[in-house]
């Protein structure tokens, strides 16, 4: 067996450019994706009407399982009753009750996280209750498991100029999770793709661990040099050595199709969880 996970971050719904949308749909109705992580900022400004049509968006897709968690977007900035009173209200509408779900299958265990505080505009936030709610739960995952994380702000950057949206907490949630045995922490919020190893910011870490950074999908808030992408990540169980390769697909400015840009294989720790962080 083998697992098929598209990321899809930022799309920004109310921004949305309806050639990506059109090129995004013919993409996973191609590659038919076992599972679509949603990792925050589906909405620009949290609407009713933006999120109707992120969830039509999303059910047109086909993937069996959808795995979706908030951004700073999703939370209404404008209308402050809503914000105050129910933040998440509309979100749950659209998305379902549970801010953390789990997607889990014989080949992948998969988090959600909400790093969204209602009471900051753009900053994340990771807590303690958090963190070991997640490692009690990798740990429980099954050895040929592919665990994945997925956040909203990212746990490391490239470009000095993000360091200020790096998540509030991420230092202990890194050490917990890759001690737990997680192979994968998804992120978005900075609009800017890449593949990480996450030692290079955090030498302590004594397993792999990577940071799979997704761009905008569909917004037209692109930064430059960084189009409109998604990732794809292919995980097949193997007796022998573990890894997962991650796809980075672009749409670039004017085209009418994702196309890929690079492929990565990663080489992920072994499946044993030292016995002291069980």
């Amino acid at each position: 067996m083998s697992l098929v996970l598209l990321q899809i971050s930022d799309p920004h719904f109310g921004t949305e450019q309806a050639r990506v949308a059109k090129a995004l749909h013919a993409l996973a109705r191609a590659q038919a994706p076992d599972l679509v992580v949603l990792s925050g900022d589906i909405t620009q400004r949290a609407t009713r009407a933006q999120f109707a049509a992120a969830r039509a968006f999303v059910d047109s897709l086909g993937a069996p399982a959808v795995l979706a968690l908030p951004g700073n977007h999703d939370i209404p900035l404008y209308a402050l009753g809503a914000r105050l009173l129910d933040p998440y209200g509309r979100y749950r509408q659209a998305f379902g009750a549970d801010l953390q779900p789990v997607f889990e299958s014989d080949d992948c265990l998969a988090l959600a996280v909400n790093t969204t505080r209602w009471y900051r505009h753009q900053d994340g936030e990771v807590s303690t209750e958090q963190i070991e709610r997640v490692a009690a739960r990798l740990m429980r995952a099954a050895p040929q498991q592919l665990r994945v994380v997925a956040v909203h702000q990212p746990v490391t950057v490239t470009l000095p100029e993000d360091a200020s949206n790096l998540l509030r907490g991420r230092a202990r949630a890194v050490a917990r999770w890759a001690e737990a045995g997680a192979d994968l922490v998804l992120g978005g919020h900075i609009h800017l793709p890449f593949v990480r190893p996450l030692q290079e910011t955090f030498p302590a870490l004594t397993r792999a661990l990577w940071a799979v950074q997704a761009g905008t999908a569909l917004s037209t808030r692109v930064r430059s040099g960084a189009p409109n992408s998604v990732n794809l990540i292919r995980y097949a169980p193997h007796p022998d050595a573990r890894q997962c390769t991650v796809e980075r697909w672009d749409c670039a400015a004017d085209a009418a199709r994702f196309e890929p840009r690079s492929i990565q294989t990663l080489s992920l720790a072994s499946t044993a969880v030292p016995s002291h962080a069980r």
